[in-house]
């Protein structure tokens, strides 16, 4: 008996939930709003370069039964403690980053309080109890319905937006220059569609949803449910970049980096297309479109620091999930005490710095996916072989490019 079509599509969708957040609502708004349709080619070759990368994860997942993880402890432990220090080191920046422009979405919206530190407190709160009462079930299934909801929204914002604008548009391409231009487009290839880090959070969630299931999950229907996430982040991503263009570029506004500011810039971006009536729908959408994303990354870094303890030190260790939930919420509290008067900085450094250690993971997975450690009918065939190639050269000539030009 086959399965619904909504039922398969599980880990794909919590890749999507964690990729649109910063890299769409902030990432590409800006894009479009500073260049116009501008960066486009930035934005498809980048997707089309990292690609091979995620898609390796659930190829793997499907194929072994294992995560990434536990595929890179068998390329050796150097390699696995490698990927533990990285994260450990850059685990609490991500999450305060996400944290603080949901906390800015919420503070504009509710208007419960203004004090940004208040929100971040109750939004990393709640977030733990969704994940202590309901786990990976309520995480997979919530998931569904804020992309459904976002997803739906931003087409009709962007579909207003085309059919009113009166201003003509260029399509001109534009390769940026000068320091503070060159690291927005690092910035903006960092977390465009995502980290490829999150390739590992996925493995682990494909191999969770085999336990949850009691099924082993095909590699054909593994690479289809990531296929059709990575493909909707893409859309999104392109959506997100003309409502930027339409709405903003070239009207003398530009984006600000303080949170409540930006927060307020961004759902204009919609109610000036769809009418004031929409704000209080819009901005839900925007919230739980970026409260979910920081969801599904409290929830992934500890399973992926707890599974890495596990691996490295051969045992169930106390440095367990909830060890690493209670750690990650309080040094995300302690980088938010520092970094909370410019979310704009914040970001910057971690999308700077998932460009930057882009190579690594994707020479990693893949050494990995085209190692013995992978059974050959599920290795990629040449075509696949050889976009990753490429696709590993970009990204070493684009941060050596960045290097030279700081």
């Amino acid at each position: 008996m086959k399965k619904p079509l909504f039922n398969i599509l599980d880990p794909g969708l919590l890749f999507a939930g964690a990729a649109i957040g910063v890299s769409h609502l902030v990432q590409s708004t800006r894009a479009g709003a500073d260049f116009g349709f501008g960066l486009l080619w930035a934005l498809l070759i980048v997707n089309i370069f990292k690609y091979p990368f995620f898609q390796f994860d659930p190829r793997y997942a499907a194929a072994t039964g294992e995560t990434l993880l536990d595929g890179y402890k068998k390329l050796g432990k150097g390699v696995l403690m490698s990927y533990y220090i990285l994260n450990f080191m850059m685990m609490f920046i991500f999450q305060a980053t996400l944290t603080i422009v949901t906390a800015s979405l919420a503070s504009t919206i509710f208007g419960f309080t203004n004090d940004l530190v208040t929100w971040s407190l109750i939004i990393l709160l709640l977030s733990v109890g969704i994940l202590g009462i309901g786990k990976y079930k309520l995480l997979d299934n919530l998931m569904k319905y804020i992309i459904a909801i976002l997803t739906i929204s931003t087409v009709i914002a962007v579909s207003i937006a085309l059919f009113s604008t009166q201003k003509g548009f260029s399509f001109q391409q534009i390769i940026p220059s000068g320091t503070a231009q060159i690291t927005f487009l690092i910035a903006f290839l960092g977390w465009m569609p995502a980290p490829l880090d999150i390739s590992i959070w996925h493995s682990i969630w494909s191999v969770e949803k085999s336990k949850t299931t009691f099924e082993k999950i095909k590699p054909k229907y593994a690479i289809f449910d990531f296929n059709v996430g990575y493909i909707g982040t893409l859309f999104l991503g392109v959506c997100f970049v003309i409502l930027g263009a339409l709405v903003m570029f070239q009207s003398g506004e530009s984006f600000s980096s303080k949170g409540t500011i930006f927060a307020s810039q961004l759902i204009h971006l919609y109610t000036k297309n769809l009418g004031d009536f929409s704000y209080l729908f819009i901005g839900i959408a925007a919230f739980t479109t970026m409260f979910s994303t920081t969801l599904t990354t409290l929830d992934a870094s500890p399973r992926a620091m707890s599974i890495t303890s596990n691996l490295l030190f051969n045992k169930k260790t106390k440095l367990n999930y909830w060890f690493w939930m209670f750690l990650l919420t309080i040094g995300t509290s302690v980088v938010l005490k520092y970094f909370l008067a410019d979310m704009g900085f914040l970001v910057k450094i971690a999308t700077v710095v998932s460009f930057l250690t882009a190579p690594f993971y994707a020479i990693l997975n893949y050494i990995l996916i085209t190692s013995k450690h992978t059974p050959k009918k599920n290795q990629p065939k040449l075509p696949l072989r050889i976009l990753s190639i490429s696709g590993i050269v970009f990204l070493i000539v684009f941060s050596l490019w960045f290097l030279i030009n700081l």
